[in-house]
């Protein structure tokens, strides 16, 4: 049968075309920029897919702020972090991922920001950034992702309402579109669409944390510097002497300050630890307690002198043990009349190098 189209329908239909093409991306290494343990391109359960393990793929040649990403992604029950960063530039970016070992779970999945290239899902947890999610194994999981300036929300599976809604963590600007597909278990991904055309958001109404009260405001941060150093108290005031000081950080989440704001952990310089300083005047000699939070190892020390030493990494004290940040240590401050310096020696190794406190009773003293 022959088909003949009117000038109407068929500038409908060249319109149509050029849509579909301008949001579907083949994946293939014209378009993407692949970097992984291993990949395969192949049909995967009726869809052109790839087969994406210990890796991700850069969009090539465009970037992104606001629109619209989706994507399908082929789920295993299986302990991995597959998802996508938006906005990316450097070692900073917009991200959500899934961690599809944990369905029906409140840590299903995460929205945070990757800061100096780590990502402190320590500091960015409970519903404000997760949901719940009942993942299925035997078929595909559409992904949408929609940004708009400052704001953002997710889709899963074509829901017409938002299964999350985020304030975004960067200002907004141009970045790179980054897929990822786990750490060393594969994924397969198919059905990739970016459109900067379409970001319209649905009921935007994130959930809002409740500040902790009291806390200090701002740390100043020194350079890093190896653990094993501050380890050895007899060397401990020639370590702070020769520090330099790299300027303050503030509290987020009206919870903790963030670390990597300020210092680089993986630069290819050497050192996971640096010193988070205040400086607390008293009108008296007097002992005060301080409570404190940490990610992921800290070492405290009053005037010279260390006071603690702990450890809050994940996994540390149980194998479900997250080490998300709070007031979980405490410790009591012997002051001096006059100036006293505390430093927290912060170690990192992933998940968010944070620092928070607070003292339980202000009175007599000041926070410099």
């Amino acid at each position: 049968m022959k088909i003949i189209y009117t000038l109407p329908s068929l500038v409908l239909l060249l319109v149509f075309q050029f849509s579909i093409s301008q949001n579907s991306i083949p994946i293939d290494t014209t378009h993407w920029t692949i970097n992984a343990r291993s990949y395969v391109l192949e049909n995967y359960k009726g869809q052109d897919a790839i087969y994406l393990q210990a890796g991700a793929m850069t969009l090539k040649n465009r970037t992104f702020k606001n629109g619209t990403i989706e994507f399908d992604i082929f789920l295993k029950e299986t302990q991995a972090f597959p998802g996508v960063y938006f906005r990316a530039k450097g070692l900073d970016s917009e991200q959500w991922y899934i961690r599809p070992h944990l369905p029906g779970k409140p840590d299903a999945n995460q929205a945070a920001a990757l800061t100096n290239g780590i990502t402190p899902w320590q500091l960015y947890f409970g519903p404000k950034y997760s949901f719940p999610y009942n993942y299925k194994y035997d078929d595909w999981t559409h992904v949408k992702i929609v940004v708009n300036e400052n704001k953002a929300q997710v889709f899963l599976d074509y829901s017409e309402t938002p299964n999350l809604s985020w304030n975004l963590f960067f200002p907004p600007q141009e970045g790179q579109v980054i897929i990822r597909g786990g750490n060393q278990s594969g994924f397969h991904i198919a059905n990739v669409k970016v459109d900067d055309t379409t970001s319209t958001l649905v009921d935007f109404s994130p959930i809002e944390r409740e500040a902790i009260e009291g806390l200090v405001n701002s740390w100043e941060i020194s350079n890093k510097f190896e653990e094993t150093l501050v380890n050895v108290p007899s060397k401990i005031d020639s370590l702070i002497n020769s520090r330099t000081w790299q300027g303050t950080i503030t509290v987020e989440e009206g919870t903790a300050a963030n670390i990597s704001k300020k210092i680089v952990l993986r630069d290819g310089s050497k050192g996971n630890t640096v010193f988070a300083k205040i400086t607390i005047n008293s009108d008296r000699d007097q002992t005060k307690l301080f409570e404190f939070g940490y990610s992921d190892r800290v070492i405290a020390i009053l005037n010279g002198n260390p006071i603690y030493k702990g450890t809050n990494r994940w996994r540390s004290r149980d194998y479900r043990y997250l080490g998300t940040v709070g007031l979980f240590d405490s410790v009591y401050l012997n002051l001096k009349k006059g100036e006293n310096t505390l430093l927290m020696a912060v170690s990192e190794d992933f998940g968010g190098w944070l620092i928070t406190g607070r003292f339980k009773d202000y009175n007599g003293i000041k926070i410099e």
